[in-house]
């Protein structure tokens, strides 16, 4: 049976009711308050205090104040006058009907909050990915650009590679023909010489008849076989090799075994490369996701948030099985205020964290700590408090788990009371 608290005392304005009900040990944690308009009741085991107010009250802007034994209400009223008593004189009847009224405006004004809550949590979910779909939106037409500007900077580098290519074939070419003019000239200056030497010879052959015929023939012969021979033309000699992809000389490898392993990469590179466009443009060391969580966190570290996410983003698709990457992708929507992201990266490194062992306990309490810091910032505090709660089971003994766990017990619990 409840002990009924009588000796509470009250003072008025035109405008306001102070009531303070004197409570032996009372804190907020154990105290049950309960107001509408007409009714107001504290529950603070053992005790009972109970009233039924002369007029209608403000219980939206009214207020409670608990502790130093006491409990504090500031009561606005709906209508400026002066209150003759503080409640009403009515029957265990009229009671009954004013708690149960009571109870029933108390539930709907609760289900018209939670409804409101609701929508308007769909509404900053809806902004928030319309905002989100912007940025990306953005960051891609930023992206394509880059890659265009880089092509046509490519582009340019190329033909200007090719011009002082033709040019310097051109110059080689001109050095060429030089080169055969002069060696023309010095065989057509060496043919003429012999020319004239010969047409000496004849001359003085002509003079000597005596020797006859026979004699002028072997002359002849002997110019023919002395006359040089005009220079050989140029031409090249083209060598190929057989391609190789090992280093190995081809007598030393082992075909059989060097086919079926290429064949193998090949496949693999078709079945990772067939959905992700981007790879065409990366080395083949950038096609690795370790590599590619490394490159997120060193952006991490410079406060290039987008750019890490980016990077996470192209190695989750390499390998969506590394729970590494939903965990470091979860901190970067944390800075950027993501938190529904960050709310679903961290859940899905918690499923990949299974099942719960020693060496993926640190992982484990990182993805709860993020999960819970962005309810946090939701407003949802008893469920950031669940996941604080987790982390502390893995590491009962750090202390700034347990300072922020207290911190949302603190908030959850509260200081002061609207009804």
């Amino acid at each position: 049976m409840p002990l009924q608290v009588s000796d509470y005392t009250w003072q008025q304005t035109k405008t306001a009711v102070f009531i303070s009900v004197p409570l032996r040990g009372v804190c907020v944690r154990d105290a049950d308050v309960f107001c509408t308009e007409n009714y107001l009741k504290v529950n603070f085991s053992p005790f009972l205090f109970e009233v039924f107010l002369y007029a209608p009250i403000d219980d939206e802007n009214s207020k409670a104040k608990i502790g130093n034994d006491a409990i504090a209400f500031t009561l606005y009223k709906k209508e400026v006058a002066m209150w003759e008593t503080l409640s009403v004189s009515v029957d265990k009847e009229m009671m009954q009907r004013i708690r149960e009224k009571s109870i029933l405006q108390a539930q709907e004004r609760a289900k018209e909050a939670a409804e409101a809550k609701a929508a308007a949590r769909r509404e900053d979910q809806k902004y928030a990915l319309n905002v989100m779909m912007k940025i990306e939106e953005e960051e891609r037409k930023k992206i394509e650009d880059m890659k265009e500007n880089e092509r046509l900077k490519a582009t340019k580098e190329l033909e200007a590679w090719k011009e002082c290519q033709r040019k310097a074939e051109e110059q080689k070419r001109i050095q060429r023909e030089e080169k055969f003019c002069e060696q023309g000239k010095q065989t057509e200056e060496e043919r003429n010489k012999l020319k004239h030497k010969s047409l000496t010879r004849i001359a003085a052959s002509r003079n000597l008849a005596a020797k006859g015929r026979n004699s002028e023939n072997i002359f002849l012969e002997k110019l023919k076989q002395d006359s040089i021979p005009a220079p050989r033309s140029v031409g090249s000699i083209k060598i190929n090799f057989t391609p190789r992809v090992f280093p190995t000389a081809l007598r030393e490898s082992q075909v059989a075994e060097e086919e079926e392993w290429l064949h193998k990469q090949a496949e693999a590179r078709r079945a990772l490369n067939t959905d992700i466009p981007e790879l065409s443009d990366l080395k083949e060391e950038e096609k690795n996701p370790e590599w590619l969580k490394d490159k997120g966190n060193k952006l991490f570290a410079k406060e290039n948030y987008l750019a890490a996410i980016n990077a996470y983003n192209l190695a989750i698709r390499l390998n969506n099985k590394i729970p590494l990457l939903y965990l470091n992708r979860a901190a970067c929507h944390l800075k950027l205020k993501n938190l529904h992201k960050a709310i679903e990266d961290s859940s899905k490194a918690l499923e990949l964290l299974t099942p719960p062992v020693a060496d993926n306990a640190n992982g484990r309490m990182k993805a709860y700590i993020r999960r819970g810091t962005a309810f946090c910032q939701l407003e949802l505090y008893i469920e950031g408090l669940q996941d604080y709660e987790a982390a502390l089971k893995i590491d009962p003994s750090n202390k700034i788990v347990q300072n922020d766990a207290e911190k949302i017990r603190k908030i959850i619990q509260g200081t002061e009371l609207k009804s």
